[in-house]
């Protein structure tokens, strides 16, 4: 006995869709990991279990979005949950790239090290995801400097995938037809007190006077918005990122450093080279600021040279209260070493100043104004519309058919 070919065709389809594995949630977005690593849960509880560890750069897929938090798919296929916050656009990605390949020609200001583990950030915020983390043995290069406001709560970056906006409820009818009738009239003004001569006194000239208005409570003062110190690192092996200033200590030696008085050295940089005798020392020009909290660098400068006699750093040039930028310059590649400060001239205005360093003495060769190079800007990425073609000429006929219609409309 044969089945019927309608019976044939529904086995078919029935094992054909059993055969087949359920298709995949459509991605909505992307996004890259931020931290170092992240942790992504099964459900939206602290306690739920880990579905995949992913790590900073990684590429997810956004799948679904609930308040500040996003379902996300990894490369390999897993799938789970986590803040938003802790995600990057692929605009901030790209810009983090661009800022690490930017800041691999920036001259170094000088070797620091941590007092322990140190975060590193993507931008000069606190509550921006931290990529990295400095051992506390390492040493990185300080390239820049920030002076940025501190944020009081983690600061949410912008949503990757927005939800879409909930439609407008409908009025009912009543209210509907409520609104369509104008709304009642006012009621009349309050009627003067019955006591309003006595409430005037007349002056001696005969015009009233008129008590002065109770004086307004004096509005508080804002309290200024607290900063923080942010500098721009380099690690050895190219990662670039931002840490808080006040947690690193610049590696200059102990014998120079111990004349720094409580201010913070900035940068520094060796100056020619001392051998003799048992004498084996670098020259030092270093930078230092009163302070911090500024939005410039340093506020002083000095040159120390190391002195056989007293077998002691001694100073062979200082000058205090200037406000001066990075970067600090030095050549060596000379018979006389050379460096190049940025100082700020009367009205504002930035000037470089060279110097010359040459046994113990120090003299300034050159003094040029300075202007700050900008970044280059990305090509714009707007799409080329192909030029329309001009309109033909319409036929004498047609422009008469025109004619009569507009008559009789």
């Amino acid at each position: 006995m044969t089945f019927p070919r309608a019976a044939i065709f529904l086995l078919v389809s029935f094992l054909v869709s059993c055969s087949n594995p359920p298709s995949e949630t459509r991605p909505i977005g992307e996004a890259y990991v931020g931290p170092a690593t992240l942790l992504l849960r099964q459900e939206l509880t602290p306690k739920a279990a880990v579905s995949a560890t992913v790590k900073h750069g990684e590429k997810l897929q956004i799948l679904e979005y609930k308040r500040r938090f996003v379902k996300v798919r990894t490369a390999q296929g897993a799938e789970g949950w986590t803040d938003n916050r802790q995600l990057l656009t692929p605009e901030q990605m790209a810009g983090l790239r661009r800022m690490a390949e930017s800041a691999s020609q920036i001259t170094s200001q000088g070797a620091a090290s941590t007092y322990e583990p140190l975060n590193m950030h993507t931008e000069p915020n606190r509550g921006s995801p931290s990529f990295w983390q400095i051992p506390d043995t390492a040493r990185v290069d300080v390239i820049g400097h920030k002076l940025s406001p501190r944020a009081q709560a983690p600061q949410a970056t912008a949503p990757v995938v927005r939800q879409p906006p909930k439609p407008p409820r409908r009025k009912s009818k009543e209210k509907a037809a409520q609104s369509k009738f104008a709304p009642p009239p006012l009621p009349p003004a309050p009627k003067p007190p019955d006591n309003w001569l006595e409430l005037s006194v007349p002056r001696e000239d005969g015009s009233e006077e008129i008590k002065p208005a109770a004086p307004k409570s004096e509005q508080k003062a804002a309290e200024p918005v607290p900063m923080d110190d942010w500098n721009l690192v380099r690690t050895k092996d190219g990662k670039v990122g931002w840490v808080l200033m006040r947690a690193l200590s610049m590696a200059i030696p102990d014998e120079v450093a111990q004349y720094a008085e409580g201010h913070r050295i900035t940068s520094y940089f060796a100056l020619g080279h001392f051998e003799g005798g048992d004498s084996d020392k670098n020259d030092w020009l270093w930078t230092t600021i009163t302070k911090g909290l500024e939005p410039y660098e340093f506020d002083s400068f000095r040159v120390f040279v190391w002195s056989r006699k007293h077998h002691r750093y001694e100073t062979a040039y200082i000058e205090r209260k200037v406000v001066g930028h990075y970067p600090v310059q030095v050549d060596n590649s000379g018979a006389v070493p050379k460096f190049s400060l940025i100082l700020e001239g009367d009205g504002g205005q930035l000037i470089r100043k060279t110097y010359t360093f040459e046994g113990y003495r120090v003299r300034m060769v050159n003094k040029e104004p300075y202007q700050v190079s900008k970044p280059a800007e990305p090509p714009s990425q707007t799409v080329a519309v192909p030029a329309q073609p001009a309109p033909k000429e319409r036929s004498w006929f047609a422009r008469m058919k025109d004619s009569v219609r507009r008559l009789f409309h």
